[in-house]
């Protein structure tokens, strides 16, 4: 039997951790939650996982300084940006620090868990270096 894969989710709503955290869970996948971007370099110092859910806009350290921060040390981690807001500046600064995709919040939760199930599916063909 193959083990879970074992996913760190970053976001500063509780409730949208909650409900990612639980269909994720429903879904077969170890699932350990941040609330924002210190906590997540604690956990990522403690912990090793199989990729990384991580919101844009959060308070203290933004996703992007979290990512910049991962990428100075794991260059392969897949790493998947949470969005509600379509910020090209953003992406393009993402996409240079090596973030491995996109998902975007949407209204609809299924569509959403969908979207970052097939996406944890194929979490090893999104490593930076393709490995």
């Amino acid at each position: 039997m193959e083990s879970k894969k074992k996913i760190l989710l970053v976001d500063d709503e509780p409730d949208f951790v909650e409900l990612i955290k639980h269909r994720l869970e429903a879904n077969d996948y170890q699932v350990v939650a941040a609330i924002n971007g210190k906590a997540a370099l604690d956990t990522l110092g403690r912990e090793k996982f199989d990729a990384l859910l991580l919101d844009i806009l959060m308070p203290e350290l933004d996703g992007l300084e979290v990512l910049q921060a991962i990428r100075e040390t794991d260059k392969e981690l897949p790493v998947f940006m949470l969005t509600a807001y379509s910020d090209k500046p953003k992406f393009k600064r993402a996409n240079e620090l090596g973030a491995s995709g996109y998902i975007v919040k949407t209204s609809d939760l299924q569509k959403e868990i969908e979207n970052i199930t097939s996406i944890l599916r194929l979490a090893d063909k999104y490593r930076p270096t393709g490995k």
